[in-house]
């Protein structure tokens, strides 16, 4: 058995292969360990450290931290998506003076920071720090969303273009029937990616002051003192983990489910007397 990228490894590399994966495995174990044996030193793992869990004011304070961390992101995930496609249909329009600047904000959106797009829209616009945090998550992902779609879209055989062109479609009509379902539905582990970063960005919100959970945490752990430092920011870490698995399963599920109603929604043509399906 032969691959067509690589020679398959033959008995010796597959020696080899399982000889550094286990170095590998031994090394990155025995840092775990010494970073565990670091901290229990420092008494991190002291229960009265992390009892500092069971007080409900605490969890109410994290709790409104991840729901602002949530509107944010999807307030900013709404709008800045069908603002990407917008924007990636005229970045591909046939209409120069469309494409050469729209081509050129992309760029623009593309290269800038995103927390000093936060910042130019709470002090030029003198907005409060939810619509700034949202405004430079908009303008940013919208750019990164309408390059991921024309990546798509430039990544299918020019037939399915010509093909819509030929049956009497407009270029727009073939844009938006044919193309874009199918390069969406190509791209959407990149999509999906691509809102993760949009969420952890959330957390530049605690620059312009935006109370997100970022904010909260570091409230909390200036209030509690040093000593709850870890545990505090621990918790967090967990929380955006799993948010963000959550979201990744989510379009994991999302994407399982269009390809069956895809593949249930062919339709077989009849051929030598044989009746259609669907």
């Amino acid at each position: 058995m032969s691959s067509v990228l690589y020679d398959v490894p033959g008995p010796k590399a597959r020696r080899v292969s399982l000889i550094g994966s286990i170095i590998g495995t031994v090394a990155i174990a025995g840092l775990l360990w010494w970073a565990i044996s670091i901290l229990a030193q420092q008494g991190i793992f002291e229960a009265e450290r992390w009892a500092v869990f069971q007080i409900p004011d605490v969890w109410a304070l994290i709790g409104n931290g991840i729901v602002a961390t949530l509107t944010a992101a999807a307030v900013a995930a709404v709008i800045a998506f069908p603002l990407g496609l917008v924007l990636c249909l005229m970045r591909i329009s046939d209409v120069a003076w469309i494409r050469i600047p729209t081509r050129i904000v992309l760029e623009f959106l593309r290269g800038m920071p995103v927390v000093l797009m936060m910042f130019f829209v709470l002090l030029v616009f003198a907005t409060g720090s939810f619509v700034a945090v949202v405004a430079g998550l908009v303008l940013y992902n919208a750019a990164i969303f309408a390059e991921i779609i024309r990546a798509g879209i430039q990544s299918l055989p020019k037939g399915q273009r010509e093909a819509g062109l030929a049956i009497g479609l407009t270029s727009f009509a073939s844009r938006r029937s044919i193309e874009l379902p199918q390069a969406i539905r190509r791209m959407l582990p990149s999509l999906v990616a691509q809102l993760v970063v949009l969420l952890k960005d959330t957390s530049l919100g605690y620059i312009v002051s935006y109370e997100e959970l970022l904010r909260k945490v570091q409230i909390m752990a200036d209030f509690l003192g040093p000593d709850y430092l870890f545990p505090v920011f621990f918790v967090a870490a967990a929380i955006y983990i799993a948010i963000n698995f959550s979201v990744s399963r989510l379009a994991i599920w999302i994407e399982k489910r269009g390809s069956k109603k895809a593949a249930g929604g062919v339709v077989h043509v009849p051929v030598a007397g044989i009746p259609a399906t669907k």
